[in-house]
């Protein structure tokens, strides 16, 4: 099934984010979190990048499929394009297909040392293009920035980019975590107006732990509300009302997102099925049912 065809059939379709383990010894566990996600009933559950390999750590593929064949969960597998020509993608596109995978969102991928640029996919949209070309029977995601992308120089200057990732067969768009849904509201309002029809969902990230802030939200380049920052700095030192004002808080920022028409939200549950669990207990009520 694609994803796009979800959006056709729910008011508002929820999905999780997982990432594969970097040791192949964690996989074992990894798939109890996820048989935990599950009694979530997640519509889907999409899966970062990882090579696996001989460098270690487990694949992509092997995520999606355990998803797929073991879980009856739908995957939508990352596909980079850092570290990656059309030799290596078509490849990964044979296993994704082998797998059964159907979904894919295509990211350019953040820079790094271990991966030099592609000298094909300068863009994601490059990506995007090659596997509506080479792979037509895969449904394509892409990535938006409701605050703008680091790179581009305004918002309105990324809004006009992103109409690049629909025309090169985008059907569906993943937004970055975000803690005000005022910029969320803001840019969707935008990518209307510029043409933009994709369904989008709604990426929020529960902030439970103070490690969290002082990596993830620095990495996310996202803007952080006064309300957010009073919450921080309240419980900062207080691990356990930590945990439940993050838990509120996101709950709270979901629970106006779905109220508000969001075509979907998605959960970056940094594979902590616990937390996940708690936030789905805050919102339920308002997902539509199977």
């Amino acid at each position: 099934m694609k994803i796009s065809e979800l959006f056709q059939t729910k008011s508002c379709v929820f999905s999780i984010e997982c990432f594969p383990p970097k040791q192949t010894t964690q996989f074992a566990a990894m798939q109890q979190t996820l048989r935990r996600m599950k009694e979530l009933s997640p519509d889907f559950i999409s899966v970062t990048y990882g090579a696996g390999g001989s460098a270690g750590g487990v694949s992509t593929v092997e995520v999606a499929d355990f998803l797929q064949k073991e879980l009856g969960i739908l995957p939508l597998a990352h596909m980079i394009c850092m570290g990656s020509d059309k030799a290596s993608a078509a490849q990964l596109l044979d296993k994704l297909r082998a797998a059964g995978v159907s979904n894919v969102l295509a990211l350019r991928g953040d820079r790094t040392p271990l991966r030099p640029e592609s000298p094909n996919f300068h863009h994601a949209s490059d990506l995007m293009a090659f596997i509506r070309e080479s792979a037509p029977d895969i449904s394509v995601s892409g990535a938006c920035y409701p605050e703008g992308h680091p790179e581009a120089p305004t918002l309105l200057q990324d809004v006009a980019n992103l109409r690049h990732k629909q025309e090169n067969g985008a059907q569906h768009l993943v937004t970055q975590l975000f803690f005000d849904n005022g910029h969320f509201y803001r840019f969707l309002n935008m990518a209307r107006k510029a043409g933009i029809t994709l369904p989008a969902s709604a990426g929020v990230m529960p902030i439970v732990r103070r490690s969290q802030v002082e990596r993830t939200v620095a990495l996310s380049s996202a803007s952080l509300p006064s309300e957010f920052t009073r919450m921080i700095s309240r419980w900062q030192d207080d691990p356990e009302s930590l945990h439940k004002a993050g838990i509120e808080y996101a709950v709270n920022q979901l629970r106006d997102l779905i109220e508000g028409g969001a075509d979907g939200v998605h959960l970056y549950a940094m594979n902590d099925a616990a937390v996940a669990a708690e936030v789905y207990d805050g919102i339920r009520d308002l997902l539509p049912e199977a």
